[in-house]
């Protein structure tokens, strides 16, 4: 069992290209941001014209960034040609205190959820509109996860994003509600009002369970983490086979690991819940 050092760097979303006279009164730092910035779970090696493209730079700058970042490491030359984020950068965005110190409060609970169910457990956060995961802890017999440190998903495709979503700031909330809700299987819910509600239950309930709506061979479920003023901080969640666990039964080892990183963090006794089935959906 190990901790994943899988990282990407949050927020360096690529820009889009700007103008020559722009680009020209861009400083270093800000050409080698823009470079890093082309980099996603998406697009995680490109060519130099395609970095050339997603910058706006010309080529030649392109070039004598890309060769600096090459030359500390911040990427990569693979055999193919294409660069890929570096060992280095994600050792710097694995250093950050919120995310290093939260995952170092937390794996020992992350351990206990594995001993107990030995399915794959998850720790995420909320970065913006994204979940993305700090903490993965899996054995062979677990269900495959196509999840690692700095993976992003949609608040609204996983149960952890979807416990984040339902306790983020209501301008969060309405601007996902409001965007473009993407779908992965017949089961993922799309419609604004029904995940409105979904939302609702969540904070009712406490936690949250989750069927087919990434894989129908999967399902999840989800609880909160707080921190010392009570504001939900991340999300612990843990993924099965459907065809093997019955997901509700480890919502109880889940929600009192959940409730056990939050104390870890200073947060306030947890106040009673009317209990229930859960918030059932398909995320």
């Amino acid at each position: 069992m190990t901790i994943d050092d899988d990282v990407r760097v949050p927020g360096l979303a690529a820009q889009a290209p700007a103008g020559p006279g722009h680009v020209r009164r861009l400083s270093p730092t800000q050409r080698a941001l823009r470079v890093l910035g082309c980099f996603s779970t998406a697009r995680p090696e490109l060519t130099l014209t395609e970095l050339s493209r997603g910058t706006g730079l010309p080529m030649s700058t392109t070039h004598r960034v890309v060769g600096e970042l090459v030359q500390w490491e911040a990427l990569v030359r693979g055999q193919n040609g294409r660069y890929h984020v570096g060992v280095r950068l994600c050792e710097v965005a694995a250093s950050s205190p919120s995310a290093a110190g939260l995952r170092e409060i937390a794996w020992p609970f992350l351990e206990d959820v594995f001993e107990a169910t030995r399915e794959t457990v998850l720790l995420a956060v909320r970065d913006g509109l994204d979940t993305v995961f700090l903490a993965r802890l899996s054995g062979r017999e677990s269900m495959p996860v196509f999840c690692y440190l700095g993976r992003r998903r949609n608040l609204t495709t996983t149960s952890a994003g979807l416990v984040l979503l339902a306790h983020s700031p209501t301008e969060v909330q309405e601007e996902v509600l409001s965007g473009p809700l993407p779908r992965f299987t017949a089961k993922t819910v799309t419609d604004p009002h029904a995940l409105r509600s979904v939302l609702a239950e969540i904070r009712r309930c406490g936690h949250s369970v989750s069927d087919g709506a990434m894989s129908l061979t999967s399902a999840s479920c989800a609880a909160p983490v707080r921190d010392g003023d009570g504001n939900v901080v991340a999300a612990l969640g843990a993924v099965v086979n459907v065809e093997d666990v019955n997901v509700r039964t480890l919502v109880p080892v889940l929600m009192a690991s959940a409730r056990g990183i939050s104390r870890a963090l200073g947060a306030p006794a947890p106040r009673r819940t009317n209990g229930g089935q859960g918030a059932r959906f398909s995320a």
